[in-house]
Order: C-alpha cells, then structure tokens, then sequence
C-alpha cells in the first residue's frame, strides 16, 4: 500500500460553485428547502435594494446599483438552472417576486395604516397578498423556463434568451394586467448603470429584458462544465462597458434652430409640504394651501410657475369667488403662465384630477385656460376596482371616483415650449406618454409632472419616483420638471440628471431654468405607433420558438 500524503489525507473543501451545485441538486423535494427560501427572499430584497433602498443608495452615494440587479437575478438564475421541477422553479420564483415586491413598495403601509386608519396586521397582510398575486407572473415565468429550456438539451445561449424573454414576459403583465402596477422594475436600476445610453433605444422594459439576458447569461457561462467560462464572461461584460460609452447623440435630439439657440425657460416649481393628514381638512391644510400657494403664485417673477397635484384642494366652486377671480387675473396679463393641479367636475359631470394652465390670452380678453385630466388612475384611491369596495370601507381615506382623460392629451404650449403635464405616477407608464409623439411637430418639448405622495411618508417612494422620472427623460430625450407636494421636487434635464432639487418633506420654491427638446428617439418613434407590441413580441417569439424546440 502507497505512502498517503498529507494533503490526501485532509478533507477537500467545496468551492462556492459547488456549494450553490448542492443547493439545486436535482433529488431535492418540489418545494424549496430552507436554505434555499432563505436565498431566495435575500435575492429578492437585493433586487429591490438596486433601484431605492437606504442601504444601497450608502453603497452607491444616492444612485440605484446595477451590479446589485444583476447579482440578484443571477443568484435566482443559479437556482433555477440545476435541473429542478417545474413546480420547484415555480416556488422559487415566486418567493423572489414576492420579497423583491414587498421591498419595492412596503411604504404603501403609511398610507393605509396611518392615514388610513387600517389594522396594522391587516395593512401588513394586504401588502404581502398584493405582493404575491404580483408575483404569480414571475412563479409562471420561472416554472416555464425549467419546462421549455431544460438543463441537458439546450444550449447557455439559448437557456439566457428564454429566461430573458419570460422575465420580459412577466414584467409586461405587471404593466397592462388590472390597470398595471409596474413600479419598481427592474430596468430603473440602469438609470445610471451602463445600460443608460440604450434607454432612448429600448426603453426601461427594454432595459430589463438587457438585464435578465446578461444576469442569466454570466450565470450559464460561470457553471459551464466545458468550454470557455471567464473567456466569454468577459466578453459580454466588455460588451456592456462599450454601450456605455455610446454617444448620446444629442445634437440629432436637439431643437431646430437655424440662428441662435431659444432661450431657457424660467420656472418656479412649487413645494407646499401641507401634511397629509391635514391637506383635506378646512380648518388646517385647505386653508394653508389656500394661503401659501396662493402668496407664492401671485409674487412668482419666472416666466413659468408650476404647483403640484391638488395644490388647490377645492372644486373651482367650492372656492371663494374673490380667490379664483384673482388666480385668472393674475395672469390674464402680462408675460407669465401657471400650471395648477386642482380637482374639476361636478357630482352631475362627474370628477378629474386635473391640471389646469393660466396665461395671456393672444389677443385683448380674460385669458387662456388649458385643461389636462388625469388618464391613468390610481386603484383603491382614484377608483374602487369591482368587486373591492369592502377593503375600501376598511379605511379612512377620502377616496374619489374620477373619471379618466384620454391618452395622448395636447400639451400647454408656452414661450415657443410644448409642456406635456402628468399627475403623480402616469410618469410611472412611458408608452402612455409616448402617444404624443406619434406627430414630431406637435410632441412636447419637455415634461411636466405635478404629485403628491405625502401618503407614503417620508421613505425611498420620493427616490424610487424620481428615478421614474429620470428614466422617462432618458427615454424621451426631454427634460421633466417635477413639483411635489413633500418631494421630489427637481428639474431634471434631457440627459436625465438632476439639475435643480428642493429638500423632501421642507416648504420651499425651487427656480430654475431649462430648455426643451425636439427631435424623436428611436423608443419614442417605435412607442407612439406600436406601444409596447414589438416587446410582447420579442418575448411571445421567444417562447414560441423554445415551445417548438422543446417538441422536437
């Protein structure tokens, strides 16, 4: 018998690979074990880290992470791709969904426990339930990719495109299912990753199928048995830092001008901080709204002024008679304009969330009013979904039933700029705005959102909203102008950087200047003829083809 060495004698230690091997060994049962729902529910919240959470805006000095993204759909991937069940993967995904949900959008509790007045326990289960409901699209789209990409009969390549493909899936009927609740995708964490460039190409949807593909991608190469892993790890990751260096092309974007340059346009951008549990109060926060925007609308000296949404919380009727004569007066004259959110209708008509615009008129008379109502309302706020009026009666919130503007309003031309408003999150739905650029010469030039979301307390949903917007003027190649009631009030310019903020939660009056844009990007092109038809089609040929394969 051969003299054993020492090294021989001591036991191998299993390298990471090997260890996260053991974690989707095949034998395991069709749930997931212990350790892999503690993996699962860490990846998850990590994703939703990427785009706003307080810990990781510490890692990335205030912007999203991209690599956490990435790492958070690689580790999901890793776990999928071991030759489990279906109704294994299914679990898995499922449980991702959910705590990546949960940590996207946990604020909703402020709203429903402290100014709704619901249970804690119940606040708590209804985020959870609207979490996981959520997260069936995401448990169908991970038990899929194990049926129709099996581990030993399809290529790394190909297994990446179809997970790709049924994420995209998946987060497509987060956007048009039940009216659509897509906050907190994936792509927004590219806001300022080096994916950015390719957003006036793709869009955020288009980002997050870029995402999954490369996620899933790095994941196949790194567990490859044979041929090259780190070989081709780096070429895609050399890929990525070439489409960060993009040009992005601003002089195609910019606005004709044969001679000199137009003029910046001045803002004054409104931020009242009337707490929420007194905003809709006559004795406290109608009155303070009342007084301070009123003040701050009157003694503006910018060429444009904007308030936030219900920054006027009265029916024009329900106004005093000296105070609405006042507002028209104010600039029925004169060289400057306003745009006010304020609630219109009538119990006959029905009732919008509304902007209304204020200028001089072209010639001799009282002046112009523009109208922009509302089209993309908010469940359980702006409307009862059927079938949900018990939850409603659960809690204290003064809820409306407003009826819905059209898609594609006429935007509020002022000083040579078309201004396209949207109220609170429709900045949240970018093929909505899209439909105004289908004509070039009547798009906007910039955008103009007007929010309140004090119901969500002072939390990472003023971060994750002003990414949102960030995101539309990446896509748009168009400034945004956001005035808030609590934050965050910002301009921000057609490169999607923030270049004018004021403090959250602070009363306050940010001026600035900014210019708009012409021209159309390729995602702006291709949204406002097809919507997002082309990205259910990449994904549903996707499937397809991997359907077909799967029978031969």
């Amino acid at each position: 018998m051969g003299r054993r060495t020492i090294h021989s004698m001591l036991p191998s230690l299993p390298t990471l690979p090997a260890l996260l091997e053991h974690i989707g060994h095949p034998r395991q049962p069709k749930r997931p074990s212990l350790l892999q729902f503690a993996i699962v529910l860490i990846a998850g919240s990590a994703h939703a880290a990427s785009i706003a959470w307080p810990f990781a805006f510490w890692l990335a000095q205030g912007q999203p992470v991209w690599w956490l993204q990435l790492l958070a759909l690689g580790v999901l991937v890793w776990q999928l791709d071991r030759g489990i069940s279906v109704k294994r993967a299914a679990w898995l995904g499922g449980l991702f969904a959910t705590a990546m949900l949960c940590g996207t959008f946990w604020w909703l509790f402020i709203s429903m426990h402290r100014y709704g007045g619901l249970a804690a326990p119940l606040a708590v289960l209804a985020i959870v339930a609207l979490a996981t409901f959520l997260g069936l699209y995401y448990a169908a789209a991970t038990g899929a990719f194990v049926a129709l990409a099996p581990v030993a009969r399809v290529g790394r390549a190909w297994r990446a495109l179809v997970f790709a493909a049924l994420w995209l899936l998946a987060e497509l009927a987060r956007v048009k299912l039940f009216t659509g609740f897509p906050w907190g995708e994936g792509g927004y964490a590219h806001v300022d990753g080096w994916a950015r460039p390719l957003a006036a190409w793709i869009g955020v949807h288009g980002l997050t199928w870029l995402a999954a593909l490369v996620a899933a991608w790095l994941v196949m190469l790194l567990r490859a048995s044979k041929g090259p892993r780190w070989g081709m790890a780096l070429v895609i990751l050399a890929l990525g830092f070439a489409a960060a260096q993009l040009p992005a092309r601003d002089a195609a974007y910019k606005k004709e001008s044969p001679a000199a340059p137009p003029a910046a346009l001045s803002v004054t951008l409104l931020q009242g901080n009337i707490p929420q549990n007194e905003k809709f109060q006559p004795g406290t926060g109608v009155a303070t709204a009342l007084q301070w925007y009123g003040e701050q609308l009157r003694d503006a000296k910018t060429s444009l002024v904007v308030a936030p949404e219900t920054a006027i919380p009265l029916l024009p009727q329900q106004l005093p008679e000296a105070y609405g004569a006042a507002l028209q007066s104010r600039f029925a004259k004169g060289q400057q304009a306003a745009l006010i959110g304020i609630p219109l209708g009538s119990h006959q008509s029905g009732y919008a969330n509304s902007v209304i615009g204020l200028k001089p008129a072209a010639s001799a008379g009282p002046g112009e009013i523009y109208r922009y109502d509302k089209h993309h309302l908010v469940p359980f706020g702006e409307f009862i979904p059927p079938g949900f009026k018990w939850f409603t009666q659960m809690m204290n919130i003064p809820l409306g039933d407003f009826n819905r503007g059209a898609v594609g309003q006429a935007s509020f031309e002022w000083r040579g700029e078309r201004l396209a408003p949207n109220v609170c999150y429709e900045d949240l739905f970018g093929e909505e705005l899209g439909a105004r650029f289908g004509d070039p010469a009547a798009a906007p030039t910039m955008f103009v959102n007007v929010s309140n979301i004090g119901w969500f307390g002072n939390t990472v949903a003023i971060d994750q909203h002003l990414h949102i917007s960030r995101m539309r003027a990446l896509e748009f190649n168009r400034p945004m102008l956001r005035a808030t009631n609590t934050g965050a009030t910002a301009i921000i310019d057609h490169r999607g950087q923030v270049t004018h903020s004021l403090a959250r939660h602070t009363r306050g009056v940010l001026v600035g200047e900014v210019e708009g844009r012409s021209g159309i990007t390729p995602y702006a092109w291709w949204v406002s003829r097809y919507g997002l038809w082309p990205l259910w089609a990449l994904g549903l040929a996707v499937v397809g083809l991997a359907l077909v394969s799967r029978r031969r």
